[in-house]
């Protein structure tokens, strides 16, 4: 059974998903036996139905977001939408960008994240094509709930981060095989505020899409969010918490147990902190350190990283203390 782990990013990561696709081909005994990407998820920015992670202005055009499907699906990868915005309304059903980008993915190969009803319902009459996949942002906390979820029509069911770890409940799961766990969640467990930060993503979202039809001096204030919860965590500081999964709980625990689906989050994460994530989550541990370097040293190789250096100038004394 191939153990598949969810990567983030369509638009910002995409360069070194791409760089991480080729070297997993090219170079397969710096990695796992038996991984693979099972997805790349997120969404092209700013999308009305996009919810989790914000996007602050920016937006694809029609041709960027066609290459980036017709890229990734021809390394026979799915890309998956996060269309987890929990305010939608039956008016926003009919957003122009969102819809353009469903219609190209429509392919039978792609998915859908989803946590709004109104949303569901209509991607599901509009695009049966489309896997749907539901949401963590449900925060679904019993066994029982979880098990009902799992008798719906999902194509997978992305476990709520405050099971992770309790394996006395993970065992009561009817169908772990169509579960998928988040390994790195930066929210401290139990947030108290993680639905209100959801809810506050989308109205971030909805007064930016506001303001691109509006003159300068008629914008729309932005409200700001802070979280003493987890605004300050890294891959590092969260490695303490219970709701952890480290690589070697992934394949001595959790696929033992029947799970074979694992999300790494980072839409929006700091690009060396993410290829530090995939290398600790995707590589053999004896080839890691090596292997991040030969994805760093590629990414610079073709310019996605550049490094620069001091600008030419000539050896001159005057300016020497005597």
């Amino acid at each position: 059974m191939k153990i598949k782990f969810h990567l983030p990013g369509l638009r910002f990561n995409y360069p070194l998903n791409m760089m991480l696709c080729s070297m997993m081909k090219k170079n397969p005994e710096f990695f796992r036996p038996d991984v693979e990407i099972g997805s790349f998820f997120g969404e092209f920015p700013t999308s009305r139905w996009n919810g989790g992670r914000f996007s602050n202005g920016d937006q694809c055009d029609a041709g960027f977001i066609q290459n980036v499907i017709r890229t990734i699906n021809a390394q026979g990868i799915p890309i998956r939408y996060t269309y987890t915005n929990p305010l939608l309304h039956e008016s926003d059903l009919k957003d122009e960008y969102c819809n353009f980008c469903m219609k190209a993915a429509d392919n039978g190969m792609n998915e859908v994240l989803v946590v709004s009803p109104v949303l569901e319902e209509y991607i599901r009459k509009n695009y049966p094509g489309y896997k749907i996949n539901s949401s963590t942002c449900k925060e679904i906390r019993t066994i029982e709930a979880l098990n009902e979820e799992l008798e719906k029509d999902y194509n997978l069911v992305v476990l709520d981060y405050n099971l992770n770890n309790q394996f006395e409940l993970l065992e009561k799961i009817k169908d772990k095989a169509r579960c998928e766990v988040l390994v790195n969640a930066c929210c401290v467990p139990n947030c108290p505020r993680r639905g209100d930060h959801y809810k506050a993503i989308a109205k971030q979202q909805e007064i930016v899409l506001k303001n691109r039809k509006l003159p300068p001096g008629k914008q729309l204030p932005m409200k700001g969010w802070q979280c003493a919860y987890g605004d300050k965590n890294t891959f590092y500081t969260i490695q303490d918490y219970p709701t952890f999964i480290s690589p070697d709980d992934v394949y001595e625990k959790y696929v033992p147990m029947g799970f074979y689906n694992f999300k790494i989050e980072g839409r929006t994460a700091n690009l060396f902190g993410l290829i530090d994530k995939y290398a600790h989550y995707l590589m053999k541990p004896e080839r890691r350190d090596e292997g991040r370097l030969m994805l760093t040293l590629n990414l610079q190789q073709s310019k996605i990283i550049n490094v620069s250096t001091p600008r030419k100038s000539e050896w001159r004394n005057d300016g020497a203390k005597k």
